[in-house]
């Protein structure tokens, strides 16, 4: 994925709310990723998304902080405040408090903006918080590595 991203002179930011700055950190672990990637917003609370991403108090009111218009929202504020071709989101509940039986523990919503389109992945995940987060990080790389190749 670095390989395509910095071959084809291609950028990334990232907005991470359950992740909490999991996916940056995995980026910045890679050599060279300067090349590509310009940063990240932990937008965790609401007001953040909204202040810092551009996420309308509408969608958030009308969807929750989990949801996938909030995701979608997410990566679409990234990408255009990064100004960057793509940007990765996640929102989501890592547990192991905080969730309903409408949006249980280890539900996690990704979503991935570029110029085209913005992808919205809705994904249910088990295990501890570290391991949901894990697997969203995971989830969401493979996602960007899917949508460049």
């Amino acid at each position: 994925m670095a390989k395509i991203l910095t071959a084809k002179g291609l950028t990334l930011a990232t907005a991470e709310s359950c992740t909490g700055g999991l996916i940056a950190h995995t980026l910045t672990n890679i050599p060279g990723v300067s090349a590509f990637f310009t940063g990240s917003v932990i937008a965790y609370a609401n007001t953040v998304k909204s202040a810092m991403l551009g996420v309308p108090h509408r969608v958030i009111g009308k969807y929750g902080a989990v949801s996938g218009p909030v995701a979608k929202a997410m990566a679409k504020g990234a990408r255009q405040r990064f100004k960057t071709d793509y940007a990765l989101a996640t929102t989501g509940i890592a547990g192991p408090t905080g969730g309903t039986p409408q949006k249980p523990v280890g539900l996690v919503f990704i979503a991935l903006a570029s110029a085209k389109t913005t992808i919205v992945k809705k994904c249910f995940f088990t295990g501890s918080r570290a391991s949901i987060k894990t697997q969203a990080c995971q989830m969401a790389l493979k996602l960007l590595a899917a949508e460049i190749s």
